[in-house]
Parts: structure tokens; sequence; C-alpha cells
């Protein structure tokens, strides 16, 4: 069962780790639109590419724009640090019981 475990916790590693490049890639794009970037620019058409789905659906279930401010940003990295949080942690506490 220590291959299972192993392979859990490896799981667990990973999540972590894209839900971390996720977080900081929409932290820079809320960073990014304070500045009106270049829409033509390639590294902030990327940003928008990757982080826009997730915003997206955000904003279809919870419409919150605040003048010409949006949260949605905020709503998103705190799904992620929830997620980060309760599944990494709980999969790392079943590769630990597994071993």
């Amino acid at each position: 069962m220590f291959v299972v475990g192993n392979f859990v916790s490896a799981l667990a590693t990973v999540i972590d780790i894209v839900l971390n490049i996720f977080m900081i890639l929409i932290f820079v794009r809320a960073i990014a639109s304070w500045f009106s970037p270049d829409p033509y620019n390639p590294l902030y058409q990327f940003l928008i590419r990757v982080t826009e789905p997730l915003l997206r659906y955000i904003r279809r279930f919870i419409p919150v724009n605040f003048g010409m401010m949006d949260i949605t940003p905020v709503i998103a990295i705190l799904i992620i640090i929830f997620l980060r949080v309760f599944l990494v942690q709980t999969l790392h506490g079943v590769a630990i019981s597994l071993r």
C-alpha cells in the first residue's frame, strides 16, 4: 500500500504546485489591469487566456462588480486558498494513512 500512498502524496504535491501557479497568474493579471496594459502584448494575452475561464465562471454565479472595480480575482484567490488548505492537506493525510 505504500506505493498508493506515495502516488497520492505526489498527486497532492502536483495539485498544490498547479494551484500556486494559477494563484500567481491571477494575482499578476489583477495587478497588470491597474496599469492598462497593451491588449496585443503576448504575455498579457496569455494571462487573459489562462485565467479568464475561471473568472468568467465566477462572474456568472456571483455578479460582484463595485463600480469599475472587479473583485472576481479576489474571490478566485480565496477559492484557490480553500482548495489548497482542504484538498491538498486531505490528500496528504490520506497518503500518510496509506503508508
